[in-house]
């Protein structure tokens, strides 16, 4: 069936279950009833079964997918983490989506449970209920001897006793501020660094003593996070494949004017092409042109999540650093191959026209992916229909639900691993006489766990054999892990690192100068600055000393100046080195951009660009107090904006990288308040100009939902949103009232798809 039958099929059916509908829409020819009759082949959508699930799927030659848990043994799994016994700590978040319209979201039925495989067979058969009555929780993450649980708003560390929780401790009451459930911080990953880092988030954590820390970091993805050997960090947004750090993790992210730093959220594979096994018409746009080929299968993604970098020793040895992605609404899994050169990481698609893993089930929902402690590749499955959040479902995805009957099951849940075919591996357990054999390990899961365990459980009694591993006796794997081991038991010296700073290779330099922060201080830093001087005439190592200027500042300021000046005046063209320079330059920027002029007045300079754009954003920064007195002039407004705008536009209205173009200062939210309307009420789709400059895939999302469908928001809620935005910021445009609101939805009365700019403009 072609795509201009199933666009006549898709709009006749919508005027069978949506009302107001054109006359034109309403007239059926014969060709159409007979279209009509096609479209009854993807009507249903069967629930399977675990193991039926499996026979639905195809995976790489070679390989095979193994069920680990189904209901009753797990329930809408959303993330997970293994522990030091091989258990799967599993949140589950069923609150999610019960219809359309999203009835009983807020209900407190989700949990953390932990599932346990008791017979060795890699099937788990015991479930433990941690901790229940939770709504919509996002994340866990297992630290000491207690355990982070992420339920919006509020990040808390509740103690373990014995699989049942005790002490509870909030660590950050506004985690996820904002925002819904598609846009909200999540991941809780444990970096090489110690840190534990988040995506849609801007903040890292790490506990010392009975202490946490929080600290600002680049703000990173979607849903999900990941690092390499090296711990940088991938991630993704709905509709990219792969996006991912050059620096490591927590190096930049110290000044909260700078967007979009050279080196980090950098579009690590280009390419968002998908290749679904069986038509996919239940996305949210499949209305849209472009969004399925001719045969209804989805050309790119749209909702990317869940990536994983595969660090494992199971699956063959060409599998080791790509990058796996899932693809929930497409039902598959993508494998990318990622090119490591110098400090920048490149990626391709491992094939084209067909997927690592698809599958024929529309209920097949990956959510996550995950290093397994046996080496497989773990997957968790929502199974279950509805997928697309309610504030941004479209009345064409509500009919798709309705007519194949998605809405139910609630309750199901699988989670699979992928093994090489006929195997069965077994858990390997992390214990104490082991764990430096483990930090050697060709398994970078159980790398992870053994530095963890050490840490945790302060076993400074092994300091002398980690120090020793530094030195050459480990292997390079070993010696990295060797190194954060000792950082995390704040055993790491200056000496310890310069070794490696005179000695060490190219890459194992860059992990004692992203460790160097923790041991500069007064005493330390003429060494160190004399080091870092040399490393600063190596363009290869310019970023990174570069990024160290911050914590080089604290412990001898004027030596941080003159490296900083030398670096100004050497990398004013890098645009990677001058990220890293307007990293340092806090409430300094109008000073360094006069230093650079002062030297060379060529606007063209990265530094330059670097530096203005920093400024303005800073300008746009100064109005908190205008936007402080409209959150309570327009308080419904300002909870939409909060809730839907601000997670692809930024709080601050100037857009986000890979997602959206700024609301600041836009011409399309100052114009025509009739236009701007409808692209609030139905989307926008495809380029759009702003100031301009073309805005476009894949320097953003190509596509901005609608939420005139939404059952969420009332005519008068979205005028007041519009209201807010065309006061908001730099913006000064007039009020949109209620009747606005109507007035376009009569004008464009039926309508279902988004516009184009190219229409609005006409």
């Amino acid at each position: 069936m072609g795509r201009l039958q199933y666009l006549i099929i898709s709009t006749i059916s919508l005027a069978w279950f949506a009302c107001g509908q054109t006359q034109q829409q309403d007239r059926m020819s014969k060709h159409e009833r007979d279209s009509l009759a096609m479209r009854k082949q993807f009507d249903k959508s069967p629930v399977l079964d675990g193991k039926a699930a499996i026979g639905a799927m195809t995976v790489d030659k070679g390989l095979e997918v193994q069920l680990v848990a189904t209901e009753p043994m797990v329930f809408a799994p959303v993330s997970t983490v293994f522990d030091d016994r091989g258990r799967m700590w599993v949140v589950e978040m069923m609150g999610f989506m019960p219809d359309t319209s999203g009835t009983g979201e807020d209900k407190p039925d989700g949990k953390i449970v932990i599932l346990e495989d008791t017979t060795g067979d890699g099937v788990m058969d015991k479930r433990t209920v941690f901790l229940d009555s939770l709504v919509l929780p996002r994340g866990v993450c297992l630290v000491e001897n207690g355990v982070l649980v992420a339920t919006p708003p509020q990040l808390w560390f509740i103690e373990n006793n014995n699989d049942k929780p005790g002490k509870k401790i909030l660590v950050d009451s506004t985690y996820a501020a904002g925002g819904n459930v598609e846009h909200q911080p999540n991941g809780l990953l444990r970096g090489l660094d110690n840190w534990i880092y988040n995506a849609k988030s801007d903040r890292r954590y790490r506990k010392v003593g009975d202490k946490w820390l929080k600290e600002a970091t680049t703000f990173r993805g979607q849903w999900g996070i990941t690092q390499d050997d090296k711990g940088r960090l991938y991630y993704n947004n709905n509709s990219e494949n792969l996006l991912g750090d050059y620096f490591p993790a927590g190096m930049g992210g110290k000044n909260p004017h700078q967007q979009n730093a050279a080196g980090y959220d950098q579009k690590i594979v280009k390419d968002n092409h998908v290749y679904p096994a069986h038509p996919t018409p239940g996305v949210n746009r499949g209305y849209m042109k472009g969004i399925l080929d001719d045969s209804l299968r989805l050309v790119e993604f749209t909702a990317a999540c869940g990536p994983v970098i595969y660090r494992g020793n199971l699956l063959p040895a060409d599998y080791a650093g790509n990058a796996f992605v899932a693809e929930p609404s497409a039902n598959l899994i993508k494998r990318n191959i990622l090119k490591d050169s110098g400090y920048t990481v490149t990626g391709k698609q491992a094939y084209q026209g067909k997927e690592f893993l698809a599958s024929t089930d529309e209920r097949f929902r990956p959510t996550g992916l995950y290093n397994g402690p046996d080496g497989a590749l773990y997957i968790t499955d929502m199974y279950r229909g509805i997928l697309q959040h309610k504030t941004y479902i479209t009345t064409y995805l509500k009919n798709e639900i309705k007519m194949r009957e998605l809405t139910q099951p609630l309750s199901c849940g699988r989670i699979y691993r992928i093994v090489p075919a006929g195997q069965h591996p077994k858990k390997i357990l992390v214990q104490e006489d082991q764990l430096l054999q483990l930090l050697n390990h060709p398994n970078g899961a159980l790398r992870d766990k053994a530095q963890q365990y050490i840490i945790d459980h302060r076993l400074t009694a092994l300091v002398p054999e980690l120090r020793t591993a530094l030195s050459g006796n480990g292997t390079p794997l070993m010696q990295v892990h060797a190194l954060w081991t000792l950082e995390g038991l704040h055993q790491l010296t200056y000496a310890d690192l310069a070794v490696i700073l005179e000695q060490g290779s190219d890459d194992y330099k860059v992990q004692a100068l992203a460790a160097l922060p923790s041991v500069l201080d007064g005493k330390t830093a003429k060494a160190a600055v004399a080091k870092l001087d040399t490393l600063a005439d190596k363009p290869f190592f310019a970023p990174y000393v570069a990024y160290l200027l911050p914590a080089l500042g604290k412990a001898d300021k004027a030596a941080a100046s003159r490296l900083e000046g030398k670096l100004m005046k050497a990398y004013a063209r890098d645009s990677y080195t001058s990220a890293a320079l307007v990293n340092n330059a806090v409430n300094r920027e109008a000073a360094l951009l006069k230093q650079l002029e002062a030297f060379n007045p060529d606007t063209t300079l990265a530094l330059n660009k670097q530096l203005h754009a920093v400024l303005k954003n800073m300008d746009n920064a100064a109005n908190a107090k205008k936007m402080d007195a409209l959150a309570v002039k327009y308080p419904r407004g300002y909870k939409i904006f909060n809730t839907v705008c601000q997670t692809c536009h930024g709080k601050n209205g100037n857009g986000i990288a890979s997602m959206a173009p700024p609301l600041n200062e836009s011409n399309w939210v100052n114009g025509d308040k009739s236009k701007f309307a409808a692209i609030v009420l139905y989307g926008l789709t495809g380029p759009v100009e702003v100031h301009g400059k073309l805005y476009k895939a894949p320097e953003i999302n190509g596509d901005m939902p609608g939420i005139g469908g939404s059952d969420e928001f009332s005519d008068s809620d979205i005028a007041e949103l519009l209201t807010f935005l065309r006061s908001a910021w730099n913006n000064n445009a007039g009020k949109v009232s209620t009747d606005d609101i109507k007035g376009v939805r009569k004008q464009f009365n039926g309508r279902q798809k988004a516009f184009t700019a190219a229409e609005l403009t006409k």
